[in-house]
């Protein structure tokens, strides 16, 4: 008897995918398809375990390598662990609907091998086969690549179980064909060409950051005046912009308000938290979370009222750092401060009273500012700069013996 051999079927994975380019598609795919089409980074930088490795993987490694960082003691590798952290609270649903990872950006090095038609005419949608041992790498995305193998060997260490993770999808986007010159090409631009964003603008657009949630209590707590009406200083405070310009109907920036908040929580120490995500449990030792929100947005919202007109008009206690200064001031009035420096909230009053906000050389240059070739003033001093010499410049009147700080008193 002989046996008949059976009609030629391509074997592989097989994704769901959508053609956006010619050499192009986009898709989702599970975790277990996505650990196993894109081998550990971190498996293939172990000289180890890449010795004992099959050549396959090995080879895998080596290409990798022509378009890829390495993970291994880079700040990408150190964001692992982090990465996934975030992803298993995403997943067991402790950010609620605020939390996302970006597409990975994956390379197929070679020709597939099959594609269908259109499953549904009219759609664009298709099958397409990746054939067992092809080169699949990826170009962007590596270290959420990295941590969804780290949740997938140890889904029961980050409170999941391989069951939840299977149902889990992964967008991705896929490049066909292309030459490793192309691909090392797409790593460049997705790294390098993009704008990254600055890290104090970052931090104020994250809302389970305390101090974002406090600056934006502070800032719709208080009406000031604009021609004629009675507004929330939130109109006043533009959360989308690093600076602000002159043509701007905002006065000051959501992550200079939130510096003001950081330094009145915790005095100078608070100038090197300014673009860092600062939790509850972070907060001055027994000191409960309530009440320091209750404590900072109460005298913060009185010190906006009482300078009201300095700050629609502008004036020098819009920027940055000497939002940031003043904080410092503030946090001599809060219970947790050092007593040895404490004010109480009238101490702080006739602390600040007759403070210059003009935009003046004779009072902010060399403390929050440099008066260029032009006569012009420039604050562009940064919060962990300047936001010391304003403090020192408030509490430490020049007036006093021994102590060479520019004075903003007139």
């Amino acid at each position: 008897m002989r046996l008949t051999m059976p009609t030629a079927v391509v074997e592989g994975t097989q994704l769901t995918v959508m053609p956006f380019r010619e050499d192009a598609v986009i898709g989702t795919m599970s975790v277990p398809a996505l650990v196993q089409l894109l081998p550990s980074p971190r498996a293939e930088e172990d000289a180890k375990k890449l010795q004992a490795a099959s050549g396959l993987v090995r080879r895998h490694a080596e290409l990798r390598s022509t378009v890829q960082r390495t993970l291994k003691s880079s700040q990408k590798g150190k964001n692992v662990g982090p990465y996934a952290d975030y992803i298993a609270d995403g997943l067991k649903g402790e950010l609620g609907a605020g939390w996302s990872t970006p597409p990975i950006t994956m390379w197929h090095a070679g020709p597939l091998a099959a594609i269908s038609d259109e499953i549904a005419p009219g759609t664009g949608l298709r099958t397409l086969t990746i054939a067992p041992g092809t080169m699949v790498i990826a170009i962007d995305g590596e270290t959420q690549t990295t941590a969804w193998h780290d949740l997938y060997d140890n889904p029961e260490a980050h409170g999941l179980t391989y069951r939840e993770l299977a149902q889990v999808r992964v967008p991705f986007e896929l490049y066909v064909d292309l030459a490793p010159a192309d691909a090392r090409q797409i790593f460049y631009d997705r790294n390098v060409q993009g704008v990254a964003v600055a890290k104090n603008l970052a931090m104020s657009m994250d809302q389970r950051d305390f101090g974002t949630q406090l600056a934006h209590r502070v800032a719709g707590s208080v009406k000031v005046e604009i021609d004629g009406k009675r507004v929330p200083f939130a109109q006043l405070v533009n959360a989308s912009k690093r600076q602000v310009a002159q043509s701007d109907k905002e006065v000051i920036t959501l992550s200079a308000l939130r510096a003001l908040v950081i330094t009145a929580i915790y005095g100078r120490s608070g100038l090197s938290r300014s673009a860092e995500t600062v939790y509850e449990d972070e907060l001055p030792t027994g000191e409960r979370p309530e009440q320091v929100a209750s404590t900072v947005v109460s005298l913060l919202t009185r010190l906006i009222s009482d300078h009201e007109s300095h700050f629609t008009g502008r004036s020098a206690i819009t920027a940055p750092a000497v939002l940031a200064g003043v904080g410092i001031a503030v946090h001599q009035a809060m219970p947790w401060s050092d007593r040895a420096a404490s004010l109480d909230a009238d101490g702080l009053d006739r602390l600040l009273a007759d403070i210059r906000w003009e935009r003046e050389p004779v009072y902010w240059d060399g403390v929050a500012a440099k008066t260029g070739t032009t006569g012009r003033l420039n604050f562009s001093g940064g919060v962990k700069d300047s936001g010391g010499r304003v403090a020192d410049a408030i509490l430490y009147p020049a007036t006093e013996a021994g102590l060479k700080i520019p004075g903003l008193r007139a």
